[in-house]
């Protein structure tokens, strides 16, 4: 199987929560990491996305949490409207 895995930063302005986790994040840049498969029997080359992963670094540790990018998403836009409201 062939993968991929791309890297980006985002900035949560204001603490935030993981779904269904209780810990409370600072706020600060994370880097995410998307992994990828290759499509297979396509006359074009694509990829499909198949985890999203935030990393988070603290108490002498990093951690990559599995989220989704549907979550993500949702969790950034609310920190944005959190800043708009400012």
């Amino acid at each position: 199987m062939n993968t991929r895995s791309t890297k980006s930063t985002v900035k949560f302005f204001h603490p935030f929560t993981l779904r269904e986790q209780s810990e409370v994040l600072p706020a600060g840049d994370y880097e995410i990491v998307v992994e990828e498969e290759l499509l297979r029997d396509t006359s074009f080359v694509g990829y499909r996305k198949t985890a999203t992963y935030l990393i988070v670094a603290g108490n002498g540790r990093t951690e990559m949490r599995q989220i989704s990018g549907k979550d993500l998403e949702t969790m950034l836009n609310r920190d944005k409207a959190a800043n708009d409201d400012k």
